[in-house]
């Protein structure tokens, strides 16, 4: 997969699809909606990690200390588990096949 400063533009279309059906299951992004098994993504970027008020993060999570911004969660998209960029225990439930779609969202 490509670095995100040679990625392809995402495709917002495509991006809401996947959303729905591979992110919807465990994020919301309305304002004001509640969390589910993840945080309500609403306002991710610009946001530190594990910084979501009222949802209960993992210490990796909230140790991790990045901000949010396109670069940061494609890199994280793409490789969730990476231990130099993201500490131990850090998880995002998605399969490694289906992470180069995923990446489509960061359009939306």
């Amino acid at each position: 997969m490509a670095s995100f400063d040679e990625a392809p533009p995402g495709n917002s279309k495509t991006g809401e699809k996947i959303f729905k059906t591979k992110c919807a299951q465990c994020h919301t992004v309305d304002k004001g909606a509640g969390h589910k098994q993840g945080p309500n993504l609403n306002g991710l970027f610009g946001r530190q990690s594990g910084t979501t008020p009222g949802y209960s993060y993992s210490a990796a999570n909230k140790n991790m200390a990045v901000i949010w911004e396109e670069k940061t969660l494609y890199d994280y998209l793409l490789n969730p588990k990476k231990p130099e960029v993201w500490k131990n225990g850090l998880r995002l439930l998605v399969s490694q096949s289906s992470l180069h779609l995923e990446l489509d969202n960061i359009a939306c």
